[in-house]
């Protein structure tokens, strides 16, 4: 068994046939976490959730990339992808009654976070378009608290100001904070105060495009997710959209890279998930 613990079925590449690309993957003893990045996708996410018995979960959040509107181009396969977002504010309420709406099938805040790669040209936008990250990511902090729930972060060119707030909250809690860095792009340095602090360190598709193998390498497997972030970041040697029974092949690179067979990745990435999001 495996769980992708980043998938996105909830997003428009899946509108024709989710449910179809669900079957294959709960037939292939595949489960997986659909993570919101808005409002919307945040009540898709619930909406397919709550259509199977077991399986199948949800995690609501707001994407800091919907913190401001605009088309933005990212390559984030062979392929140059454009998307559009749309601004949103985030309604605190409107987010917690979702989610109580979802009663057990919603096990996480996010995907929240940091992203600094697209960026305003003024350098008076941007440090605007930053501040506003950073309040809202404490919002949906307080909001995992309140509700018990670990948090999804997303971190793209921002770990220095994450790993500061994340310290900031650490230490004004004296407690460990719960939740995953998901697609981790960053460095062993950052991952090891990530860990320090008690998250665990999600890899996708990313491994095969980036040199992380002295991340994974010296990350404890008991602190590993496995995820795809589908429909992006589709792993070798599979080419098109992402989907979940692809993160076989990233539990197979882990293998690889810490030198351990398949069977223990899968067993440990497993339980590692089956322990945060309490599935």
């Amino acid at each position: 068994m495996l769980i992708d613990t980043h998938a996105h079925l909830n997003f428009d590449a899946f509108k024709n046939d989710a449910d179809e690309v669900i079957r294959r993957s709960l037939d292939n003893n595949v489960w997986m976490i659909n993570v919101g990045s808005q409002y919307n996708t945040s009540r898709r996410a619930v909406e397919t959730a709550g259509r199977y018995e077991k399986g199948v979960y949800a995690a609501i959040g707001l994407h800091p990339m919907h913190l401001t509107s605009g088309i933005f181009k990212a390559k984030l396969d062979i392929e140059e992808i454009e998307f559009k977002t749309h601004e949103e504010e985030f309604d605190y309420e409107k987010y917690k009654e979702l989610a109580l709406s979802g009663s057990r099938r919603v096990v996480a805040i996010g995907e929240t976070g940091f992203d600094y790669w697209y960026k305003p040209k003024a350098k008076t936008k941007f440090e605007e378009f930053k501040q506003k990250q950073k309040e809202v990511f404490l919002k949906q902090l307080e909001l995992a608290q309140e509700l018990n729930l670990p948090l999804i972060v997303h971190c793209r060119a921002a770990h220095e100001d994450l790993i500061d707030i994340l310290n900031t909250k650490y230490k004004i809690l004296n407690t460990k904070l719960e939740g995953v860095i998901h697609c981790f792009t960053g460095s062993w340095q950052e991952a090891e105060k990530y860990l320090k602090m008690g998250f665990y360190i999600g890899f996708n598709g990313i491994i095969f495009k980036l040199d992380l193998d002295e991340v994974i390498a010296k990350t404890s497997l008991e602190k590993m997710l496995i995820e795809t972030d589908c429909p992006y970041l589709t792993p070798n040697p599979m080419t098109g959209r992402n989907e979940p029974i692809y993160v076989k092949y990233i539990a197979e690179k882990i293998a690889k890279v810490k030198n351990l067979s398949y069977k223990e990745i899968s067993q440990i990435t497993t339980k590692n998930a089956r322990n945060l999001f309490k599935i």
